[in-house]
């Protein structure tokens, strides 16, 4: 037909030549299906590009936390009697140091003198967290505390240091490393220590600025030179070097001692512990990394510690306690004897505490009740007859000795010796080496606790040293129940009495 274009047969099965009209073939350029391949390896490669930077990240986290941590030896040569404990289950004590040594970035708090060696612990803390992580309570023990310091060996040196006694409980650290100030920990408490951390001047600088600040109250203005701290009355938010002064002032607080100091340092931890619970600190992954690159750079731990999986073991751990069950309390003391500037145990009340912590962490349980033996038979093989024993009248009763010297007639020892002695508040029972089981018995005649026995060099066979406690009957007067043995907890806002003379 004329006008019309010839139009060639379409084969229909053949693409189609018409733009818009019919489907694309299998795997032609534009065909879905290909897109569809294309966009999966594409965010195959895109997961996998997140995952590598997941990795990368927390591998580098990784390596950057555990290339920070320093370590040291658990204990210094001292008898353990209990096994491994299991960090995720199991009771643990933790002790925790802070070194006074000006080396390295402490140097500015001191003179080349005071870098040499470990340093001192400045601060001493036994953290007993509980199986159920229901109960943690956290024992200060005052650095002017004069103990008795174990047999220790420098793990480093492998330099052997004898015993010492009535020596002040900072010292053991100083002289033969950390290893020694947990033993002595562990002697003195009758609890194993079963990981230390110990840290330095800096990190408290570094770790208050990371959570921006911690809020400490004094009850009237502080400008303390030695210190350097400087305070407004009321309530302050400190870090960095004030947050230092504020914990190492010994002349702001209540006498100016290290009472009043120990105190301060509680409700720092107290206060600490509410913001990182109340701002969510914890469950925020970034703060958590900054405050773990902070301690990890300023913490030496033992080699059951030294690794990130470790250490996040226990932060696990103390992350959903509350706070109102974190107690702090301070070991009971009383001024020295021998120097008023010093302390020494205060007993039975020592005791006591140190018999509650060996029964639970939970302190509301109390000690075991002490069974009376003041009538049971004598179990032990040698002759009474020939123990020494000597019974110092330290009651303010004249005379006292007589009763009690007495009484020990009667059982049986009569190589007995009496002499006046300086009055003292509780009886205790002193023995010369080898003659523990005798110790034992006497003071079990006389309804004692077993804190009440202790060694003593200068004592020839056994002594019982008659206290204020035992100025009558035939037994001492035992200690008032204590309730809650808890000068704070950390759900506490306590402001900080300050010393008019400082």
């Amino acid at each position: 037909m004329q006008g019309r274009h010839n139009i060639p047969d379409h084969n229909p099965s053949e693409p189609t030549l018409y733009p818009g009209q019919g489907s694309l073939a299998e795997g032609s350029l534009g065909s879905p299906t290909r897109k569809r391949r294309r966009w999966l390896r594409v965010g195959i490669l895109v997961v996998a590009a997140v995952l590598v930077g997941v990795l990368c990240f927390g591998g580098y986290w990784l390596w950057r936390l555990q290339s920070n941590i320093s370590t040291g030896s658990l204990g210094a040569g001292g008898t353990r009697t209990e096994g491994a404990v299991d960090d995720r289950k199991d009771r643990l004590q933790i002790l925790v140091l802070g070194s006074d040594t000006r080396s390295g970035k402490n140097s500015q708090y001191g003179t080349a003198d005071q870098s040499s060696g470990y340093g001192q612990s400045d601060v001493m803390m036994l953290v007993d967290i509980s199986a159920d992580n229901q109960n943690v309570n956290v024992i200060s023990f005052p650095r002017d505390l004069l103990v008795d310091v174990p047999e220790c060996t420098d793990q480093e040196t492998k330099q052997q240091h004898a015993a010492r006694e009535g020596v002040m409980i900072n010292s053991a650290m100083a002289e033969a490393g950390i290893g020694c100030a947990v033993d002595t920990v562990s002697k003195l408490t009758g609890l194993e220590v079963d990981h230390f951390m110990m840290a330095d001047f800096n990190a408290v600088k570094e770790l208050s600025t990371t959570v921006g600040g911690v809020d400490v109250c004094v009850n009237s203005a502080v400008n303390d030179p030695d210190s350097g701290l400087k305070l407004p009355e009321g309530t302050s938010q400190v870090q960095g070097d004030q947050a230092l002064a504020f914990l190492r002032t010994r002349h702001a607080f209540a006498d100016g001692g290290d009472l009043g100091r120990i105190q301060a340092q509680q409700a720092f931890l107290g206060s600490l512990t509410r913001k990182l619970k109340s701002e969510g600190t914890l469950s925020n992954p970034q703060k958590v990394l900054d405050i773990a690159d902070t301690m990890t750079k300023n913490l030496t731990v033992d080699k059951g510690l030294a690794s990130v999986p470790s250490l996040l073991t226990i932060a696990d751990r103390l992350k959903n306690i509350d706070p109102a069950k974190v107690n702090f309390i301070t070991v009971p003391t009383v001024p020295a004897p021998s120097d008023p500037n010093r302390l020494s145990l205060d007993e039975p009340a020592a005791g006591n505490l140190f018999s509650a912590l060996q029964n639970s962490a939970d302190l509301s349980k109390g000690a075991p009740a002490q069974a009376d033996q003041s009538t049971a038979p004598a179990t032990s093989s040698y002759d009474k007859s020939l123990q020494p024993v000597s019974v110092a009248n330290g009651t303010n009763v004249a005379g006292r000795s007589n009763a009690i010297a007495e009484t020990l007639t009667t059982a049986g020892f009569t190589q007995i010796t009496k002499l006046e002695a300086q009055a003292v508040p509780t009886t205790v029972v002193y023995y010369q080496s080898g003659f523990e089981d005798v110790a034992a018995d006497v003071a079990a005649m006389f309804g004692l606790p077993a804190s009440s026995i202790q060694p003593a060099s200068a004592i020839q066979g056994v002594q019982i040293y008659a206290g204020e406690d035992f100025a009558s009957g035939a037994k001492p007067t035992p200690a008032p129940a204590q309730g809650n043995v808890a000068a704070q907890t950390a759900n506490d806002q306590t402001c900080q009495a300050t010393n008019p003379a400082g």
